[in-house]
């Protein structure tokens, strides 16, 4: 499941290992990383790419599109994000804050006018949850009753969501308020404040807000049924080694519930997540403001995980010459790595269509990384 503590943390042994070496490693450099990684963990496939302030500058994928075939995957693939859309989200939210319709600091009762908030929540700002630092538990927020039954509620997703905010709200914080607690709610709480902002569904927002103006025409929700060319895609899989399974997109479960869009259902190729990555090198090239860029790259204070809006945030990493932006996203059926250095003007990729794809992931960062020092 998304709420998996491994998921955001696998990406950090990566993140902050050494690299001695100060220039950019050659494609043919990249190329042998993505080969011993696919090698090492025998993924179903893996995809890797390394973006710079000019864009993506190097990118590749070994394997198949589904377990026992011979159909190739390929760099016109759309891959699965899962939690990784957490970033966006909170983009999202500061893109409306740069256009004057947000406010960080926004009272829980002016977000969400008309719904009886608990006292307890008095004080807790919205970046509280984009933190994972408001007091939400998923066990108390979601728990076994909303997946199993979420697919088949009929209502709009908004509507949904909002009966998972009002649940949230409605009664005092089960966990401790200021302490690193990741939850999928916190998201789905902040894709409702933008909701309630806009008047539009999360997904209409994010289309018209951040994939249609920074042109990631691939992006789109839940398991991808089609490549960049209409084609056949990669399918994610269930299970490891010799007993992994393909799901087909179409299956109702080839995906967590779409009312969990705003924390975690995005896919899109991996040429378009390069553009995405490359905002936070270039100070967000125009689509945000710089000093927006730079609160989302800052982590909450307390206990726990350095945590930022939407990334894990490392102080210090050596081969990245300050702090660096990690995340690791996945259903469960497909898995995502990224690592952002905005100092050194470097992002890794990598992406794998199997829910046991973090071996894979990581130890491809772990090499790319690596290339810096040759």
């Amino acid at each position: 499941m998304l709420n998996r503590r491994r998921l955001v943390i696998s990406g950090l042994a990566a993140a902050t290992a050494g690299a001695t070496g100060v220039r950019a490693a050659s494609a043919d450099a990249y190329e042998a990383a993505l080969d011993a990684a696919f090698a090492q963990t025998q993924p179903v496939a893996l995809a890797g790419g390394v973006v710079t302030r000019e864009g993506l500058v190097w990118s590749g994928v070994r394997g198949v599109r589904r377990f026992g075939a011979s159909d190739p995957a390929t760099l016109d693939d759309r891959w699965h994000l899962g939690s990784n859309t957490k970033a966006m989200t909170a983009a999202l939210y500061g893109r409306l804050v740069d256009q004057g319709r947000a406010d960080w600091d926004t009272p829980m009762g002016d977000l969400f006018p008309g719904l009886k908030i608990d006292p307890a929540w008095e004080g807790v700002s919205i970046s509280d949850f984009m933190h994972h630092r408001a007091g939400v538990k998923d066990a108390d927020a979601l728990g076994m009753i909303f997946f199993m039954t979420a697919r088949g509620d009929p209502r709009p997703l908004p509507e949904q969501r909002r009966a998972v905010v009002e649940r949230v709200l409605g009664a005092a914080p089960t966990g401790t308020r200021g302490a690193f607690e990741y939850a999928n709610a916190n998201y789905m709480l902040v894709g409702t404040a933008i909701e309630t902002l806009t008047g539009q569904p999360w997904e209409e927002t994010i289309q018209a807000e951040l994939f249609a103006p920074l042109g990631l025409s691939s992006a789109g929700f839940g398991a991808p049924k089609t490549n960049t060319t209409g084609g056949a895609n990669v399918w994610g899989h269930r299970g490891e080694g010799p007993g992994r399974t393909a799901v087909d997109p179409a299956d109702p479960g080839a995906d967590n519930p779409a009312a969990l869009g705003p924390a975690g259902t995005v896919h899109m190729s991996l040429a378009d997540y390069g553009r995405w990555l490359r905002l936070f090198l270039t100070d967000g090239d125009g689509w945000l403001k710089p000093e927006t860029i730079r609160r989302l790259m800052i982590p909450g204070t307390g206990e726990g995980l350095p945590y930022a809006l939407g990334w894990i945030a490392p102080p210090q990493s050596p081969w990245a010459g300050g702090p660096v932006l990690t995340h690791d996203g996945s259903n469960t059926l497909w898995y995502a790595t990224a690592i952002v250095a905005p100092a050194r003007g470097l992002a890794f990729i990598g992406l794998s269509n199997e829910g046991a794809g973090q071996t894979a992931t990581s130890g491809l960062m772990r090499n790319m990384i690596a290339t810096l020092g040759a």
